[in-house]
């Protein structure tokens, strides 16, 4: 068959990533939307499992189009709908709202590797339905109560220029350290709402999780959200800034998985790494270094943290190989 259109091998990395992403979340949706109180949570969770299932099936269209195989991504058997609620209290929609964050980031780097107009339509609208959603779970968190704002300040009323360089010092034991500005505040604060909800996801998982190993990892994740959590509240602290985020939800102390092992490493993973992008971002913003340094340090945890759990995924043979280019030295070697 000659390809009249055919893909890119960065459009069929990421196309594949996608698939593995959505087929995931699905999953969590699936069970989310099974054991869901409310009326309005439940259309938000259900209208973006009917947006993903869509777009999945677009991708497998390609897929097939371009004679590549299907990825396996989640299925059916990653969750179990029977099994009690593990999360409590608006857990769903605040984890949804974070999930959302995840899928702009990816769609950015995504788009930004399309040339391909079927690829391209397909971002396009997974961006759409994603800022629709986040926008929706929003407000939604805000009404019921559950989603903490950050601190208001007091309004600039004139423009200033930084005038030297100790703007950027917070080392100097001799020297006051400036106030933190309004970027550095934003960024600590979403570091200490996320955080609380991947310490509730943590706990929930390691809870539940059948494979010791994989419970061992999950309480390990969760000491790391507690210690990003700390330190974010102690510079705040520091600057006379009480900060009140929460995860808004509790853990039921039910110990039956809803998810596979499989399932809630992956999504771990992906946490993992969205975290390491936003605080990339959130260093290179912050002008006062020691704050940035906190940052990077905790970055490095993270990182390592992450391939901890990729190494336990590649054991247990849960990590699903993504395509990948053709092995010149082994194709003349065989010969």
């Amino acid at each position: 068959m000659i390809l009249t259109n055919p893909i890119s091998a960065s459009e069929v990395g990421t196309l594949w990533l996608t698939y593995q992403e959505k087929t995931l979340i699905m999953r969590i949706l699936e069970y989310f939307i099974k054991k869901a109180d409310d009326d309005e949570a439940r259309n938000i969770l259900g209208g973006l499992w009917q947006e993903l299932h869509y777009y999945v099936l677009e991708i497998e269209k390609i897929f097939k189009q371009q004679g590549v195989a299907i990825p396996a991504g989640f299925k059916k058997e990653d969750v179990n709908l029977e099994a009690p609620k593990l999360f409590d209290n608006g857990f769903d929609i605040m984890f949804l709202r974070i999930l959302k964050e995840v899928s702009m980031g990816m769609y950015t780097i995504n788009m930004n590797m399309a040339y391909n107009d079927d690829v391209m339509q397909i971002y396009e609208g997974l961006t759409t339905v994603t800022h629709k959603i986040y926008k929706l779970a929003t407000l939604f968190l805000l009404q019921k109560g559950i989603l903490t704002l950050p601190p208001k300040v007091t309004m600039p009323k004139t423009t200033e220029f930084i005038e030297s360089k100790k703007y950027m010092s917070g080392f100097n034991p001799f020297n006051s350290k400036r106030a933190i500005n309004d970027i550095e505040l934003g960024f600590l604060h979403h570091g200490i709402e996320s955080n609380n909800i991947g310490m509730q996801l943590m706990s929930g998982f390691a809870q539940c999780a059948q494979n010791k190993e994989v419970r061992k990892y999950f309480e390990k994740g969760k000491e790391l959200a507690k210690k990003q959590i700390k330190i974010f509240q102690g510079i705040l602290l520091d600057n006379d800034i009480q900060i009140s985020a929460t995860s808004g939800s509790t853990v039921t102390t039910s110990t039956t998985a809803p998810f596979s092992d499989k399932l809630m490493m992956h999504c771990v993973t992906y946490l993992n790494g969205f975290c390491i992008v936003g605080n990339s971002f959130g260093t290179f913003f912050t002008l006062r270094n020691d704050i940035s340094l906190k940052i990077t340090l905790l970055a490095k945890d993270i990182y390592f943290y992450g391939q901890e759990g990729i190494e336990i995924m590649i054991k247990h043979g849960w990590f699903e190989e993504p395509p990948q280019t053709e092995d010149r030295n082994k194709l003349i070697n065989n010969n």
